[in-house]
Order: structure tokens, then C-alpha cells, then sequence
């Protein structure tokens, strides 16, 4: 877990520090005139869109990932415990009646 904490803080400083950037380029951009203010924050906006696009997608591909692994090392779902413990109560359930 630790390893996991430690990838996403540096995913994140990443993340950050290329914003912090990517704002410098642009307001350096506007400050030359070679786009528009409004330009600038419609680029960022879109950076910034895209950008929690992927987090999202990748998000889900971890999600499906740890998911396999589990699977893989032999653990059961919820849901799947759930069902078998509600399997087991109806089993209990009817050997009583039938005792």
C-alpha cells in the first residue's frame, strides 16, 4: 500500500508541477499576444478536462487490475460471499424444518 500511496503523490507532483507550466507557457503566450486571454483559459480548460479524463480512465484500469488479482489470489467478491452466505442460511434453514 505504501508503494501505491507513494506512485499517486508522485503522479500528483507531477501533475502539478506540469500545470504550473503549462500556466507559465500560456501566460507568457498571452503576454506576447500571441493568444487572447479568453484563448488561454479555454486552452487550460481543456488541459485540465483532458487531463481528468485520463485519471479516470486510468483509475478504472487500476480498479479492473487489483480486481484480477484478488481474483487470482483466490478471494471472493462481496457480492459472492453474500450469496453463498444467503445459500448457507436457506441450507441451515431447511435442515431444521426437516428435523
Amino acid at each position: 500500500m505504501s508503494l501505491l500511496r507513494k506512485g499517486f503523490y508522485l503522479g500528483l507532483g507531477a501533475a502539478i508541477s506540469g500545470k504550473e507550466k503549462f500556466e507559465k507557457v500560456l501566460n507568457e503566450m498571452v503576454s506576447k499576444g500571441e493568444v487572447s486571454p479568453k484563448e488561454a483559459r479555454e486552452m487550460m480548460n481543456s488541459w485540465v478536462a483532458k487531463g481528468e479524463e485520463k485519471n479516470s480512465e486510468w483509475n478504472e484500469q487500476a480498479q479492473a487490475r487489483m480486481q484480477e488479482h484478488v481474483k487470482e489470489l483466490g478471494f471472493v467478491t462481496r457480492e459472492e460471499y453474500e450469496l453463498l452466505e444467503a445459500r448457507l442460511t436457506r441450507l441451515e434453514n431447511q435442515n431444521k424444518m426437516d428435523e
